[in-house]
C-alpha cells in the first residue's frame, strides 16, 4: 500500500488508507445500488473489501477523506496511465454523506495536487448511465474524449463507457 501526501480542503483531510477504513467504507461498498457502476459486485465482508483496498499488486494510490470529527466520507484514487504524466482518477462518497459536495471538493483537491506534482493529463472512465459522476467530471472541467460502446463486462452486464480527460494547461 503506497503512502500519499496529506491534502487539505476546507472541510476534509485526504490521507493515506488505514485498515480501519474498510469498516467505514463497507456500508457503501456492500450495497448493491451503490456498487451499480463498479466493475465488480458489492463486497460481502469487510475482510474481502480490505483485501481489495490493500491489494499489494495494485499500482494506484488511495486517499481517504476524513472530516474534522474523524469520520470517513469517501475514497479517492489516482492510477498511473500507460504514458508518463497521465493518471486516471476515481472516487466514491460514502452513501450517508452523498449530496454534501464531498466528491466535488475532494476530487478538486486531488486534481490540483496531481497537476501541481507534474501530471500533465488526468482521465476518468465512467459508465455512460452514471449521470452524477458525469456531472462531477464536467463541473471540474473534464471533457468527454471517447465513448466505447459495449466496452466493459461487469456484474451489471455489458456496459458502455465514456472516457473523460483534463489537461493541466486547461485548468483555470
Amino acid at each position: 500500500m503506497r503512502q500519499v501526501a496529506s491534502l487539505e480542503t476546507s472541510r476534509f483531510t485526504l490521507r493515506s488508507l488505514r485498515m480501519e477504513d474498510a469498516a467505514a467504507l463497507y456500508p457503501t461498498l456492500s450495497n448493491d445500488a451503490q456498487c451499480l457502476y463498479l466493475t465488480r459486485p458489492a463486497f460481502t465482508s469487510e475482510e474481502e473489501l480490505w483485501g481489495w483496498l490493500a491489494e499489494p499488486g495494485w499500482n494506484g494510490r488511495t486517499w481517504i477523506a476524513e472530516d474534522a470529527d474523524g469520520n470517513v466520507a469517501g475514497r479517492f484514487v489516482a492510477v498511473p496511465g500507460h504514458q508518463a504524466g497521465v493518471e486516471e482518477i476515481g472516487y466514491v462518497t460514502c452513501m450517508d454523506r452523498q449530496g454534501e459536495g464531498i466528491a466535488r471538493e475532494c476530487t478538486g483537491a486531488l486534481v490540483e495536487h496531481l497537476f501541481a506534482t507534474g501530471t500533465r493529463k488526468l482521465t476518468a472512465e465512467v459508465d455512460i448511465d452514471n449521470a452524477p459522476s458525469i456531472r462531477l467530471l464536467e463541473r471540474l472541467g473534464f471533457t468527454r474524449e471517447a465513448l466505447f460502446r459495449e466496452h466493459e463486462t461487469t456484474h451489471a452486464g455489458l456496459r458502455d463507457v465514456a472516457v473523460y480527460g483534463l489537461l493541466a494547461r486547461e485548468r483555470g
